[in-house]
């Protein structure tokens, strides 16, 4: 079967928006096997545009998708999902950017669905995404599947996403304890995910951004292995590449059970520009 990719497209734009603020930022990132697996089935991508019409209206993206199906078929769900949320996000025409968020999800979806069903080698994969974007004063964090976005501010970890697991969902209604979670067998059956079902809606958080904020976007390989309180020591302690660096192999040294994937982006400045 020939390979489908989606490209981004720069002759389909939203029309121009004033650019109020732009966000200067220092991002580094890092992927490993770990220790079981023979691929990587995760994928990080990024887009930072240097045009002010552009980051007006779409802003900086970057992303982390976690494949499922099996050697290749995961891994080119991840890379399939990341590009066609791209392409899609900043092509879309809807002056709302959660519109053309949630859009790029729904292609994302439909792409994954569509290649599962025609290739027999790729019945049945999936992906997670989860996708940070900076635009203009604010955060989106794109939520679908067990990834996960954190936020650093003043020293203090906030996990910004839910993870779409049977047990993440059951911890919030009440009928299981974080703890019982823990090591409960259904902590990573997902309970949403990119090519799960014909129809998929991420969640979409907003967050007021602030210089000296640090997010960092993962797949569950490293939580597997790497505590919260450690993730919060590390992001507080090690500039972005180092963290990145560090994050990574305290996960291969905890067992590396999973493909571990991050991505660290620093808020430098937020920048008014002039006139």
């Amino acid at each position: 079967m020939e390979e489908i990719t989606a490209e981004y497209s720069s002759d389909q734009l939203v029309p121009s928006q004033e650019l109020r603020v732009k966000a200067l930022v220092t991002f580094a990132a890092k992927t490993d096997l770990g220790r079981r697996r023979e691929n990587n089935e995760d994928k990080f991508e990024f887009f930072v545009p240097e045009d002010d019409s552009r980051l007006a209206s779409r802003g900086q993206v970057f992303i982390v998708c976690d494949g499922m199906g099996g050697h290749a078929a995961g891994q080119f769900a991840s890379e399939l999902s990341a590009k066609t949320f791209i392409d899609v996000y900043y092509s879309h025409p809807a002056q709302d950017a959660e519109a053309a968020m949630t859009a790029g999800v729904v292609a994302a979806n439909r792409f994954v669905n569509d290649v599962g069903r025609t290739d027999p080698a790729r019945k049945g994969m999936g992906t997670t995404l989860s996708a940070l974007v900076l635009l203009q004063e604010k955060a989106y964090a794109v939520q679908v599947g067990d990834s996960r976005i954190y936020r650093l501010r003043n020293g203090e970890l906030l996990m910004l996403t839910h993870d779409h697991t049977w047990v993440d969902d059951a911890v919030r209604a009440g009928l299981i304890t974080a703890a019982e979670a823990e090591n409960h067998p259904y902590k990573h059956v997902l309970t949403r995910a990119i090519g799960g079902d014909a129809d998929v809606k991420p969640d979409i958080f907003s967050d007021d951004v602030q210089v000296g904020d640090t997010y960092l976007l993962c797949s569950d390989g490293l939580i597997n292995h790497v505590s919260d309180d450690t993730i919060g020591e590390v992001l507080r302690s090690k500039a972005p590449a180092d963290a990145a660096w560090n994050l990574v192999g305290q996960a291969l040294q905890g067992g590396g059970s999973d493909n571990t994937t991050v991505q660290i982006v620093r808020i430098d400045a937020l920048i008014k520009p002039e006139g």
